[in-house]
């Protein structure tokens, strides 16, 4: 973990300066069925990386990077307009929250108080509800120029929204630099203690959303010593499970593809695939750490993902059945996305032993999360 740092910070030093490089621009992405308008804002920076996120869900709609021989194609999954985020959004891009990940039997209680969830994933509470932030429209509320382009979305989520005590007003912060990486900053307060924990949900393939080539070649590292397993209905059973021998060690670079079904290992046929929190550390830190480095040995793009928060859910897309059509006129299938999604642990609310979700007045919630991209020479 200390050696990514280290080669970021001696690749960072040597990227040369761009001064106001940055640029963010500003334009109408569509409508809601009500009329609402939904906006697009794009960052783009002077290594030809650009990101586009929209009003609707605070979606992270396009991301544009270089491979090892300049040439820059979309990695993300999703659609080119509004009507394929109505009709089968997927979590494509999505901040996704109240509560990301599985809440047990929705329900939880504070204080004594017990708050009941809507059930939108078989007997369980999933991302904040059916009507959870990825389908509310946020309001743009800055948009930077400058080395450091980005956009400023917020929402309020009423007192009783899907159940949550509170209201909880939000905002998402989407950063790009001229270090190739870009941010993306949650900030929460509440007017009665609630819980939370927001997260992003983007599918990312880096060999490029139109090459139908899948993730399964990918390379994948995690520094993580355990895992949360689940049980038949993904909710973890509060051990704590060593990756050591299994097929969810990650600590040293592994191709996603080489044990992914692997059916002796029974979380892999829960899943169905991978699909399960890895054990960061157990705390909140104040400064994003390792979480994830993702490579594509054909193209040479290198993702690395950075964040404060104590885990990160690994899913590789296995309920995508290609049904959704993408923006490049593909059907979406299962392990043709990757999503690391830096969070607390799931069903938190239920298990003190993994921590606290909780956020009172006065406090703020934050998960910073950093995407940082770069390429790697084509191995002989």
């Amino acid at each position: 973990m200390r050696n990514w740092v280290i080669a970021a910070a001696a690749i960072a030093s040597t990227l040369p300066a761009v001064a106001q490089a940055g640029e963010a621009r500003r334009a109408a992405f569509g409508a809601l069925a009500d009329g609402r308008a939904v906006e697009a804002v794009t960052l783009s920076n002077g290594h030809g990386v650009r990101a586009t996120v929209i009003s609707y869900g605070a979606i992270l709609q396009s991301l544009i990077v270089p491979d090892r021989a300049g040439k820059a194609e979309e990695v993300t999954l999703g659609y080119a307009d509004m009507a394929g985020y109505l009709k089968a959004p997927n979590y494509f891009g999505a901040t996704v929250g109240r509560y990301a990940n599985r809440i047990k039997g929705g329900s939880f209680q504070i204080d004594g108080t017990a708050y009941t969830l809507a059930k939108n994933n078989g007997p369980n509470a999933l991302h904040g509800g059916p009507q959870g932030f990825d389908k509310r429209l946020w309001t743009i509320t800055s948009v930077n120029d400058g080395p450091t382009a980005s956009v400023v979305l917020s929402y309020t989520s009423a007192d009783g929204e899907e159940g949550y005590p509170g209201a909880l007003t939000v905002t998402a912060t989407y950063s790009l630099n001229e270090k190739d990486e870009l941010s993306v900053e949650y900030k929460a307060t509440t007017t009665k203690a609630t819980i939370v924990n927001i997260t992003n949900h983007s599918f990312f393939n880096l060999g490029g959303e139109a090459s139908q080539r899948g993730i399964y070649g990918h390379v994948l590292t995690i520094p993580a010593e355990a895992t949360t397993p689940v049980d038949r209905t993904l909710i973890p059973t509060g051990e704590l499970r060593p990756v050591a021998g299994t097929p969810f060690d990650f600590r040293k670079p592994m191709v996603v593809g080489a044990r992914i079904r692997d059916g002796r290992d029974p979380q892999i046929v829960f899943g169905q695939g991978y699909d399960e929190n890895f054990v960061i550390a157990r705390d909140v830190s104040a400064q994003p750490r390792p979480h994830a480095r993702v490579e594509d040995p054909v193209t040479g793009r290198v993702m690395e993902i950075l964040s404060n928060q104590p885990g990160v859910q690994l899913y590789t897309g296995n309920f995508l059945d290609g049904t959704a059509i993408g923006r490049s006129g593909l059907a979406y299938r299962q392990g043709d996305g990757i999503a690391l999604e830096p969070q607390l642990f799931p069903d938190t609310p239920n298990q003190p032993a993994f921590g606290s979700a909780r956020l009172n007045p006065g406090q703020t919630y934050r998960n910073i999360i950093v995407y940082r991209f770069s390429t790697a020479p084509a191995s002989n």
